[in-house]
């Protein structure tokens, strides 16, 4: 799973620092532990690789990642659970697995190197979150 947090024109990322993916940035977040649920995982991922605490205020889009290794045999097989959220404190910090926690400007996702799958999940986010913004500016 994992956690959309936007402020403004910036988007919460973590540089993950351990295989898979070691050196990818993506979305802050983790594997959900036997017996806890959902919004409770979102919340400990995010404390855990960036110091904030956050509030999860929906699902924003469930999708597949199926990464192969060198033959073309499935190696992991992700069901990718992402739920917009909202920072209610902590200090932004990176930690657990991630050697890198940081805003992110929309113009600057193009010079990273973000996980596969993950930018078209992040463009969609930043396009709704424009779009709700006109809809309350006409209100």
């Amino acid at each position: 799973m994992g956690a959309i947090v936007l402020q403004r024109d910036k988007i919460l990322l973590v540089e993950r620092g351990k295989q898979p993916l070691k050196g990818y940035w993506s979305l802050p977040g983790g594997v959900l532990e036997t017996g806890e649920h959902l919004d409770e995982a979102i919340r400990r991922e995010v404390l855990e690789e960036t110091g904030l605490e956050v509030k999860p205020l929906g699902v924003f889009e469930i999708f597949e990642r199926i990464m192969r290794d060198k033959e073309g045999k499935p190696e992991y097989h992700y069901v990718l659970v992402d739920y917009i959220c909202k920072v209610t404190g902590g200090e932004l910090q990176p930690a657990d697995d991630a050697s890198k926690a940081e805003w992110v400007k929309r113009k600057d996702l193009a010079g990273l190197k973000i996980t596969e799958g993950t930018l078209p999940v992040i463009e969609r986010a930043f396009d709704r979150n424009d779009r709700e913004k006109a809809r309350k500016a006409k209100a």
